[in-house]
């Protein structure tokens, strides 16, 4: 199996391909790997937990490779035992980027990310853009190929129908160099769709939800899933947020305060970056409660944590009798740590759909996601039996 990334050298992808790599070797157990349990039993058989090779497109740190860039991001967050890294030096010494594309990424991208190098820059027009891209995806997959994307988050491109409401449109507006209507996860997701490697959007950006894109997946028999994936705190909100519907509790009001550093923090302190990751994490509480409460959703940049992220969230609920009570947790995780097994997890599971035939988008893995395509299924709960019944109804 091979497994394409763009946004290779984040600290998220870089500590999945490590992350693959030690398992692989024995270096490390399985634990966190949702792939692993035994639900998913016969999983092996058709998308083992043996990939191959590994790629990606980058816009930064060019000229370096993946075991440079990991190590830096170690350096500064210390995520796993250097003993790992160390001997996986030569295997990640081996893996470069590809440069690719910033397009509509946003002020926090370009500000924070720099210096950056992308193909829009060496003067390319769109339809050059995607051939580029096109060819370094091409060359290097085989039909054991899943391409993820791990970049950072976009700011939120408005619809436009003519543009983003049919495949015909959108190749169009490729061909007239229309850059102000496409982003770079929109570009990942066509490439990839066009030449039937199966694509999971990772961040909260558009990728493949357009319906142009989900059109190409349609028509080319490919699976593709997303958005945003989902590993602390709005994993535990919507894991938690079922239990007051469970008890007939009423939630009055649900805030959640998030604090990061690193790179993703960086990115996420300009608005127009930040604004489609809030949405993202604030709608899943009226989704699974029926009813919308107050509710508060900050992230804010907190430079000294670095990839430590901490989320605060307190809930304000009604009880028998009208009594008001509070809950309160805080999360606090390394969020590449928590990250990174959920993308070998999504590849296996986009490998397994494309041989059993499944085409589109794959909602039962919402699982995996804040904002599901296709689905208005948020409960974590329901989610995992959702993913769990798909499985054994494909491979009973």
């Amino acid at each position: 199996m091979r497994l394409w990334l763009f946004g290779l050298y984040g600290i998220v992808s870089s500590t999945a391909v490590a992350g693959i790599k030690a398992v692989q070797k024995g270096l490390s157990e399985e634990t966190g790997l949702v792939s692993q349990l035994p639900h998913f039993k016969g999983l092996e058989k058709y998308s083992p937990l043996s990939f191959e090779e590994f790629g990606g497109h980058e816009i930064r740190s060019l000229d370096k490779n993946l075991y440079t860039e990991l190590e830096k991001h170690w350096e500064k967050n210390r995520h796993f035992d250097y003993k790992i890294l160390k001997a996986l030096k030569d295997d990640l010494s081996k893996i470069k980027a590809k440069k690719g594309t910033a397009l509509n990424c946003g002020e926090g991208v370009l500000k924070e990310l720099s210096p950056i190098e992308t193909l829009e820059d060496d003067g390319l027009h769109l339809a050059g853009i995607v051939e580029k891209l096109e060819k370094d995806i091409t060359d290097f997959a085989d039909e054991n190929s899943v391409a993820i994307n791990v970049a950072s988050t976009e700011p939120l491109i408005p619809y436009d129908e003519e543009v983003h409401g049919s495949l015909k449109g959108f190749e169009k507006a490729i061909e007239e160099d229309r850059k102000d209507k496409i982003s770079a996860s929109m570009i990942y997701a066509y490439v990839s769709l066009k030449n039937r490697i199966p694509y999971g959007n990772f961040t909260p950006s558009a990728g493949s939800s357009i319906p142009a894109l989900k059109e190409l997946a349609e028509k080319n028999c490919v699976p593709h899933c997303g958005n945003d994936g989902k590993t602390g705190e709005t994993l535990v909100k919507t894991t938690l947020a079922p239990m007051f519907a469970y008890r007939n509790l009423k939630v009055l009001g649900w805030m959640g305060y998030n604090i990061l550093g690193d790179l993703d923090g960086k990115v996420l302190s300009h608005r127009s970056n930040r604004e489609s990751k809030v949405r993202s994490k604030d709608k899943v509480i009226e989704k699974i409660l029926g009813y919308s409460p107050y509710t508060i959703t900050e992230i804010n940049f907190f430079p000294s944590l670095e990839d430590n992220k901490t989320a605060f969230d307190f809930i304000h609920y009604e009880g028998f009798l009208g009594t008001k009570m509070k809950f309160y947790f805080i999360w606090d995780a390394v969020d590449a740590t928590v990250a990174a097994p959920l993308i070998i997890d999504i590849a296996r599971f986009l490998n397994f759909a494309k041989k059993k035939g499944v085409k589109g988008v794959v909602k039962e893995l919402s699982f995996f996601f804040k904002s599901p395509m296709d689905t208005q299924n948020y409960n974590t709960h329901s989610q995992f039996e959702t993913l769990v019944k798909w499985f054994k109804g494909l491979n009973p």
